[in-house]
């Protein structure tokens, strides 16, 4: 298991700081884990996870 610090997940996710922090903010990214005193960081394994939810979403259409 991997723990990826905040620039890797930004990288990862594509997403701007702001963007990732309103998202942990209403519970729709994966937690953080504190590694130290002054230092968060995410489960790799998590953080793909994710990114598969997206994916799956923009493949599943809904008919209409």
């Amino acid at each position: 298991m991997k723990l990826l610090r905040l620039p890797d997940v930004l990288n990862a996710t594509g997403l701007s700081r702001s963007s990732l922090y309103r998202k942990l903010d209403d519970g729709s990214f994966p937690t953080s884990i504190r590694i130290s005193q002054r230092s968060v960081a995410w489960c790799e394994e998590e953080v793909q996870r994710w990114i598969e939810e997206r994916i799956n979403e923009r493949e599943v259409k809904p008919t209409a």
